[in-house]
């Protein structure tokens, strides 16, 4: 082996310990032990119907967090029935990586959370552009906009993450979010 070859070999492997042990420091953002690429996930959310609004962290070290996500499917509830259903954690996410995008907090005004089966015929009887199974029904959809960005702005922020389906709706001024195919329309 020429001196050369044991030289770069060397490195790498310094290089691969050095990046390993980024792997295991303790996160900024998390507590001690928790891996760096598993920070907190925080989010703010206000619902436009019922006026409630919480802000939280509701993921931590990978894990959603049961009180945030019980709160959260309190404020996402149907407002309609009352009715509650589980918020799929992937759609909080979705709407933290989008902000993320933007380069704004994660603060959101919500139209529409969970749906009742009951709210969504209802809806589906005044408007075409309800779908029949909707995802909010199953908790894995969400209608918002952002205080301060045009909703032109944070659809295409939410395209451009690749993932699940995005809808936007320039008459009523607001992007449906889902953890569906990926696909896009407007309505």
């Amino acid at each position: 082996m020429n001196l050369r070859r044991r030289q770069c070999l060397q490195l790498g492997a310094g290089l691969a310990c050095i990046g390993a042990g980024q792997w295991f420091a303790p996160s900024a953002q998390g507590g001690p032990g928790e891996p760096a690429t598993q920070p907190r996930r925080h989010l703010a959310l206000r619902n436009l119907h019922t006026g409630e609004a919480l802000e939280l962290d509701y993921r931590s070290g990978g894990i959603c967090l049961p009180d945030a996500m019980a709160r959260i499917v309190g404020v996402l509830r149907d407002y309609r029935t009352g009715e509650q259903h589980e918020i799929d954690c992937a759609l909080l996410d979705m709407l933290g990586d989008v902000a993320d995008a933007l380069h704004v907090g994660p603060v959101f005004d919500v139209i529409s959370g969970y749906r009742s089966a009951q709210t969504n015929a209802l809806l589906r009887s005044q408007s075409s552009g309800v779908a029949l199974r909707s995802l909010h029904m199953e908790g894995r959809a969400i209608d918002v906009r952002m205080a301060g960005v045009d909703c032109s702005d944070l659809a295409a922020a939410a395209l451009r993450l690749g993932r699940g389906g995005v809808g936007y709706y320039r008459r009523s001024d607001f992007v449906h979010l889902d953890t569906g195919l990926a696909r896009s329309w407007q309505g």
